[in-house]
């Protein structure tokens, strides 16, 4: 696997494939459990996890499955990774774990992990399947903590919140206050202004794009630089 090969894989996963910002893929755990930092870190990670793991898994086996059979048993192989995430939640994580509820177990659901399993790891080698499965976990990560982040600001006025659920004590004293005596943007930690704020996540993307496309097109038709045009005189024979 080249680097060309990784560097795309990276930036499809990150940016020019993101499960959520393109595919539009896992909006109901997204919507639903976005409402702080810690419920999207910790729901992107696990997410992340299990996409990483299953990729690898299905690119092991991907040489001895069948086409009939196929889809059973990368979702059987989804669901054993999504298991054990939830048994180490369960276990280190509990009160986080109560807080996520059924949206752990979900993940098996979730299509940019079933997605990512037939559409590469199915085709490709474990270190490119490994690589395309952090990345586009990551991508999902990036994208819920930042609307997280933004539900928690403008809902609550305050920035890392009950870190501790996650991290445990050290991290106790992380939550910023931003405003003092803020009373609150109930709309914000609602499901509906998730919805509204991810359409303004979708739209910031889409005006990047096109200032990049904008960009990269301006680059192609500027004349190189130092050329001069060149006058011949005479008859060539």
């Amino acid at each position: 696997m080249s680097a060309a090969d990784n560097k795309k894989i990276i930036k499809d996963g990150l940016w020019n494939n993101n499960p959520v910002l393109v595919q539009v893929l896992g909006l109901c755990p997204l919507l639903a459990v976005s409402g702080s930092v810690v419920n999207s870190l910790a729901l992107g990670l696990a997410t992340a996890f299990v996409i990483t793991t299953s990729n690898i898994a299905v690119s092991l086996i991907r040489n001895y499955t069948t086409d009939t059979v196929r889809l059973p048993v990368f979702v059987m192989i989804i669901a054993s990774f999504t298991t054990c995430i939830e048994f180490l939640m369960n276990a280190f994580t509990y009160e986080l774990y109560l807080v996520l509820g059924i949206f752990i177990p979900l993940i098996v659901t979730n299509c940019a992990v079933l997605g990512r399993a037939d559409a590469f790891a199915s085709k490709n080698g474990v270190a490119a399947s490994a690589l395309d499965g952090l990345m586009t976990g990551l991508g999902f990560t990036a994208v819920i903590v930042t609307l997280g982040a933004l539900r928690e600001v403008l809902g609550q006025a305050t920035l890392f919140d009950n870190m501790h659920l996650l991290f445990g004590d050290i991290a106790q004293g992380w939550t910023i206050h931003l405003v003092d005596d803020y009373k609150g943007f109930l709309f914000a930690i609602l499901p509906p202004g998730a919805f509204v704020i991810m359409g303004f996540l979708l739209a910031l993307k889409n005006i990047i794009d096109s200032k990049l496309k904008a960009r990269a097109a301006a680059l192609m038709e500027k004349p190189a630089t130092g050329s001069r045009r060149v006058r011949t005189t005479g008859n060539i024979s």
